[in-house]
């Protein structure tokens, strides 16, 4: 029997797409009831916002976040349950919030309105002062942060609980959407492991033992701060031997761990299994994932902007130490000044408003594929030295394009699948969705024996990075 005789659940599924372009799925009705009940649920946030507080403690906080995350559960299973496993892509460029249309224009609107109070105008959001008793929107969380903390809750706590409460409910939509997928059912409980336990739940409780609040799973560059001289002088007097401990992790983890994983598995170990920009992109971010560009242009600019931050934060680092080693002889204040505006364009701007914001515009990788200086250097190794690659089978190609559409980092895989070339892209980030909404199983994620046979020339990986950098392609 042949292959399009016998089509695997992914076909089957784009043959009901064609015909039913609009067909929700599941169960239409209680998708809709639940639907209409999350805007409802957002009431109770929105009033406090305003000033005016529905009840305190415990009670306020189950009535402002409790219906909205129980309808956000029930519309996830109104869509999902009852359908055939499989990839479906019915009425994704109709849809008004995943097709760029209005609604997902305005919605863009909010979150990246959302970024900008956080970040610069935190007593909108009810902040009075670090130690003080918060009002409005963050009072809602007061009793978590007292229970795991041991004080105040303040606008950044606000936001790690809204940010691993959109990972955890979308995680589980993920579990419905990709149930006949291990690999994605894996990488999905990965990424809602560590943004619950080691994004969230770690650092407060570091806080209750009175321990710095640290990050174990953010490393240099992506968080540059952990080698800064001012952070390690803080780790070492404050913290005794937890801060020794903190150091000694964050120089491993930068120098030693991530080029032995990135050699060994890709930069998806941390990017698709680890990392939290990349746990939110690939949960809450994954219904705009087919939003990126493309283009030729995308790519020149990718190349260009994500190297040019990696630098940036390389000179910073340095500018910082050289300041601290003699003392502001050298560089007075220019160092601190070139720290503030790094942490306000890429910290703040880059990886938060716009990184974020941007998802129902530019899809859901905007900050990782154009300026994480993680991911560039990740890509570097994964590019030149790494075994990790995706193998491809030309001769199977039917040229649907699906990969290609569905790739956050806008690479086109289908052009690479159509040459029978392997994918080695330093960008490519391994969540491996191509090879599930590809048809003929034409994609496969692998890690070979060596690095030296994905691609002419990958037996020279030092003499092949000079070579782009003098020519870049």
């Amino acid at each position: 029997m042949t292959a399009d005789a016998n089509p695997p659940t992914g076909v089957h599924a784009s043959a009901s797409a064609a015909e039913h372009p609009h067909q929700p799925g599941g169960h239409p009705t209680l998708r809709t009831i639940a639907g209409a009940g999350i805007w409802l649920s957002l009431i109770p946030s929105i009033a406090a916002g305003f000033g005016h507080m529905l009840g305190s403690g415990w009670g306020a906080f189950a009535l402002a976040f409790g219906p909205l995350i129980g309808f956000a559960l029930l519309f996830i299973w109104a869509s999902y349950a009852g359908t055939t496993p499989g990839i479906k892509h019915d009425g994704t460029f109709f849809d008004v919030f995943k097709g760029r249309k209005a609604a997902g224009i305005l919605l863009g609107v909010a979150i990246t309105g959302f970024y900008v109070v956080l970040y610069w105008f935190p007593r909108h959001l009810g902040f009075v002062d670090w130690g003080q008793p918060a009002g409005g929107v963050i009072a809602l969380l007061e009793p978590l942060s007292q229970a795991l903390r041991g004080t105040h809750a303040d606008q950044w706590f606000l936001y790690g609980f809204m940010y691993t409460v959109a990972v955890l409910v979308m995680g589980v939509r993920m579990f419905y959407r990709y149930r006949h997928n291990r690999y994605h059912l894996l990488r999905t409980a990965s990424v809602m492991f560590f943004q619950l336990g080691f994004a969230f739940l770690l650092p407060a409780l570091l806080i209750a033992f009175s321990q710095p609040e640290f990050y174990f799973t953010y490393f240099w560059p992506l968080k540059p701060e952990y080698l800064f001289p001012g952070k390690i002088s803080e780790l070492t007097s404050k913290a005794g031997g937890v801060g020794l401990f903190m150091i000694g992790w964050g120089i491993i983890a930068s120098f030693v761990l991530t080029p032995i994983l990135t050699w060994r598995f890709g930069k998806r170990w941390y990017c698709s299994w680890v990392c939290g920009c990349g746990g939110l992109a690939e949960t809450a971010g994954d219904p705009f994932r087919q939003l990126s560009s493309k283009k030729m242009a995308a790519w020149k600019f990718e190349r260009w902007s994500i190297h040019l931050t990696l630098v940036s934060v390389v000179v910073v680092t340095a500018m910082l130490w050289i300041n601290n080693t003699t003392e502001g002889a050298i560089l007075g204040g220019a160092s601190a000044t070139a720290n503030k505006i790094y942490g306000f364009v890429v910290v703040s701007m880059l990886s938060g408003v716009v990184g974020v914001g941007f998802y129902p515009l530019m899809g859901s990788r905007v900050w990782c594929r154009f300026f994480c200086p993680m991911a560039a250097i990740l890509g570097i190794i994964q590019r030149f030295f790494s075994r990790f690659r995706i193998t491809t089978n030309g001769g199977q190609c039917m040229s649907c394009g699906n990969c290609s559409t569905y790739c956050e980092m806008g690479i086109d895989v289908r052009a690479y699948a159509m040459r029978g070339e392997n994918i080695v892209r330093a960008s490519c980030v391994g969540c491996g969705v191509c090879a599930a909404v590809c048809p003929r199983g034409v994609l496969k994620l692998e890690n070979g024996s060596t690095h030296k046979d994905r691609f002419d020339g990958a037996a020279h990986p030092l003499k092949d990075l000079l070579g782009s950098l003098k020519k870049p392609g």
